[in-house]
């Protein structure tokens, strides 16, 4: 047990990454308690309208969608330490204003959506300059269980967070749980200030200019093994991940729970979440796509479940393995991405990820909200997992494709799959001339991207 727990959490035995974590995991639980009393809230003042829901989350995420990808170049250029401090700052600011308009009880909904879209702008400079930052604190062979753990403490704060609010909101009043809470935003403003930036792992900041958008988009267009859990992120972001929306109409309409029973429907994913991210702190190599590939599946299969459970109970069970493969696929998509970046674009590359996870969230919310009021709540969960699979499909084809690879199925004596890779290419048995010889050997010495030295290979055979 000893030796699983020290490889679970070998990241916190850094100071930095300690401190990292735990401003984190206190500002998370604010903020999920405060998001989840304002989904609550939003039914409140529009007379239970799964629209009004949709609107507030896609008003959250609009300025993640236009802001996003400046934001990665300013993580490429300035100290990303000070700019998390900005950032969290005006966040916490921007809660505690909320708070107070709530409590004083003259608060509308078109406040709400104000308020949305302020936090949304604190968010989309926070959230690709903080996935950039982990990497600064740990050493590489450190970032897949950094990454892994920074998806628990998100996930721990995701159960305790919608926990906390289901509590609040059934002993006190809607306004009441704003102030209570809010006020924990602050936690990471003086965590970063507590850091050591001579402990920092950053790479050399490059001269203003040099950091360009365009650059960063025309690095990920030439790399397959980047664009696949980008596009694929997009997708199951854009549609999959909808569930502040169609949670909180679930319990509410379909199911006529109360607000301790939403809260208990959020922390059934987050419970799931959580153990998907624990799973995924065991990873100590970069995955592959077939890996983020399988998980999308199983996340479509769970969600297309959940569309259909028949009580409130079963909708909670199946949202615990739904939770599971959520956060497992991010958490592959991720670490694909972050270990296969060069560090001078990762601040670029990590926020068009981000933004195609986070930023198309407006769209996927409105359409959420949407369908769920002419067609029901329920269509809109079974619906996005069918969207799902059809995605991992096409992710199937293209990887398989581009990768030579080839898929076996067996029938009897029982049902299997067996992925068949691609052989290497046999080396030419006819003779080599010099010229050739000495043109191959200086191809499999260049240096790669990223590197300082060439890596040695074995010599060509003549």
């Amino acid at each position: 047990m000893r030796a699983v727990l020290n490889s679970t959490f070998r990241s916190l035995g850094v100071r930095n990454y300690r401190l990292f974590a735990v401003g984190q995991l206190i500002k998370l639980i604010g903020v999920w308690t405060m998001f989840t009393a304002q989904d609550w809230l939003v039914l409140e003042l529009s007379g239970n309208s799964p629209g009004a829901l949709g609107l507030v989350t896609a008003l959250q995420f609009v300025p993640v969608m236009l802001l996003t990808l400046y934001s990665g170049r300013l993580a490429d250029r300035y100290d990303k330490r000070k700019l998390l401090v900005v950032a969290n700052a005006v966040f916490a600011v921007f809660a505690v204003a909320f708070a107070i308009l709530v409590a004083s009880g003259i608060v509308e909904l078109w406040h709400v959506f104000v308020f949305a879209v302020l936090f949304g702008i604190a968010n989309a400079v926070e959230t690709p300059v903080r996935q950039a930052f982990v990497s600064e604190l740990v050493e590489l062979p450190l970032l897949p269980n950094a990454l892994a753990l920074s998806a628990a403490t998100f996930n721990t704060a995701r159960i305790g967070g919608p926990a906390l609010a289901g509590v609040l909101l059934s002993v006190i009043s809607t306004r009441y749980v704003f102030l209570t809470v809010t006020v924990l935003a602050i936690a990471p403003v003086f965590t970063y200030v507590r850091m050591s930036t001579a402990d920092l792992y950053g790479s050399k900041r490059k001269r203003g200019g040099d950091a360009r958008v365009l650059d960063g988009l025309k690095y990920v267009g030439k790399r397959t093994d980047l664009l696949l859990p980008i596009c694929l992120m997009a997708v199951v972001g854009m549609i999959g991940f909808n569930f502040p929306v169609t949670l909180a109409a679930l319990a509410k309409i379909d199911f006529n729970a109360g607000a301790s029973s939403f809260g208990l429907l959020t922390t059934a994913l987050a419970v799931g979440s959580l153990i998907g991210a624990l799973a995924g702190s065991m990873r100590r190599s970069r995955p592959g796509a077939y890996l983020v590939i399988g998980s999308v599946f199983g996340f479509a299969v769970f969600e297309f479940a959940v569309g259909f459970a028949p009580s409130f109970l079963t909708a909670a069970l199946l949202l615990v393995p739904t939770g599971f493969f959520s956060i497992f696929l991010a958490q592959a998509a991720n670490h694909r991405v972050q270990m296969g970046v060069d560090p001078e674009y990762r601040g670029r590359v990590m926020s068009l990820y981000v933004l195609v996870f986070l930023g198309t969230t407006p769209i996927g919310a409105s359409l959420a909200g949407w369908w769920g009021e002419r067609f029901g709540v329920a269509s809109s969960l079974w619906g996005a997992g069918i969207v799902c699979v059809v995605a991992a499909v096409v992710a199937l084809v293209w990887q398989l494709r581009s990768s030579g690879d080839r898929l076996r199925v067996e029938m009897l004596p029982r049902p299997r799959m067996h992925l068949l890779s691609a052989p290497a290419p046999d080396s030419s048995p006819e003779p080599e001339s010099a010229s050739s010889v000495a043109a191959r050997a200086e191809q499999l010495t260049a240096v790669v991207p990223g590197q300082a030295e060439p890596i040695e290979r074995p010599a060509a055979r003549v």
